[in-house]
């Protein structure tokens, strides 16, 4: 069986101009709501990405029509017969699991075997399930499957035990035809909850305080299809203007939303990369010379997990010696020993990689071992001298729309190639 690589020559400065595309944990969150509906809903700027491919399917597998015209998804529920959703394709992404809460909220029961997506570590759905059980809603674990049913959805005050992302999709998407109040309280303040938030109240849901880590809803009868365009991707965003910094660049990204990437944008000013701001745009201009800098990992607005992977990349070369504290997942350093085997000088214990600056990477052979961990490789490949080979390019197709592309359209020797 064949399977494909990503070559860079790396050493190339990157130069010019970008635009970001659609998120994808956005699309992952507002999709699903879709079904909330028996009308038609459109939903503009989707990334073009392995991930939105998987969900259309599960949407045709329960029965919605689905049409995909460019960047635009048209949803017509009207025909959903089924609510459970097939083994092959919730294992292949962590977003089946935002099924539970539409499905829920639609039909009254939701079965979606355990969701995939990337080996970082432990994702636990405890709090998903404690917000379905406060809502009404009887949940059943299975050895690979959850099952939630329930007569009637209520309204109430649902604390969160930590800032749970996905169990705050999950609850919204519950919650917002549930009879009565529903009050979420340490939510996840994350933009894309903002945009489901969004898309909801679109489709004449009534819900305030998204964003803040206290979110009220009062529930309605029914909504209605609507035409919705999601954000743009904050984590492409945030890799690119790594990768700029990586390579001592000079790039200017449009579409991106400047206040979703402060944290970032703090940690390269710490570093000594120049990062200048307009309404939809970043220029990020580095001269090559970076300090190293200490980061942990945080909820939103805190250092998002998914950009500490290539920031590590970076930081490889930074003068000092740098540390990363990762506090959401007990497995995302896997992409340490692939930096070692480029002459990173780097180590991990526990959750914490320390990382001492070398003068320089080289080219090697490559794995990336999930989604960001392969963002990871390609910033370190467009650093490094020689020509490095990144295999399980798949991983990165996941969450990255033509990445060589436009790489390529600023300027690295980048291509794809079978093998």
């Amino acid at each position: 069986m064949s399977s494909e690589r990503l070559v860079i020559r790396g050493g190339k400065r990157l130069v010019g101009e970008v635009s970001i595309c659609g998120g994808k944990n956005a699309a992952l969150a507002v999709i699903p709501a879709a079904l909330l509906t028996n009308d038609v809903c459109t939903i503009e700027n989707l990334p073009d990405i392995d991930d939105i491919d998987v969900l259309s399917q599960m949407l045709a597998y329960i029965g919605a029509k689905v049409t995909i015209t460019g960047r635009s998804m048209t949803i017509d529920p009207s025909g959903v017969d089924k609510s459970e959703v097939p083994a092959d394709l919730a294992s292949r992404i962590r977003g089946s699991s935002y099924f539970l809460g539409a499905l829920l909220g639609r039909c009254g029961h939701s079965y979606v075997p355990l969701p995939g997506g990337c080996n970082i570590g432990q994702r636990k759905m405890d709090q998903h399930f404690k917000g379905f059980n406060q809502l009404g809603a009887v949940v059943k674990e299975y050895e690979d499957a959850v099952e939630v049913e329930s007569d009637m959805l209520v309204g109430t005050e649902i604390y969160l035990d930590m800032p749970s992302v996905g169990a705050t999709v999950n609850i919204l998407l519950a919650a917002v035809t549930a009879k009565g109040d529903t009050i979420i309280s340490n939510a996840g303040k994350e933009p894309h909850i903002v945009d489901l938030a969004n898309m909801l109240n679109a489709m004449g849901a009534r819900i305030r305080g998204a964003g803040t880590n206290v979110i009220r809803i009062k529930g309605v009868e029914k909504l209605h299809g609507c035409t919705y365009m999601i954000i743009p991707d904050q984590i492409e965003t945030g890799t690119l203007m790594i990768a700029a910094a990586a390579t001592g660049g000079d790039i200017t990204i449009h579409g991106a939303i400047p206040v979703h990437m402060e944290a970032l944008t703090a940690k390269l000013f710490e570093m000594g990369v120049r990062v200048y701001e307009g309404d939809d745009m970043i220029r990020v201009v580095s001269g090559g010379y970076h300090r190293a800098v200490n980061i942990e990992t945080l909820p939103y607005p805190g250092f998002p997990t998914d950009l500490q992977q290539p920031m590590a990349a970076l930081l490889t070369c930074a003068h000092g010696t740098s540390t990363i504290n990762e506090t959401i997942f007990e497995n995302r350093h896997q992409h340490i020993a692939q930096l070692v085997r480029m002459g990173a000088d780097a180590d991990v214990n526990g959750r914490i990689a320390t990382i001492r600056g070398v003068e320089k990477l080289h080219g090697a052979q490559i794995v990336a071992t999930d989604l960001r961990a392969g963002a990871a490789m390609i910033v370190a490949a467009l650093m490094a001298d020689g020509i490095s080979e990144i295999e399980n390019v798949h991983y990165i197709d996941r969450g990255y729309e033509h990445i060589e592309d436009k790489l390529r359209s600023l300027g690295a020797q980048i291509e794809r190639i079978i093998v």
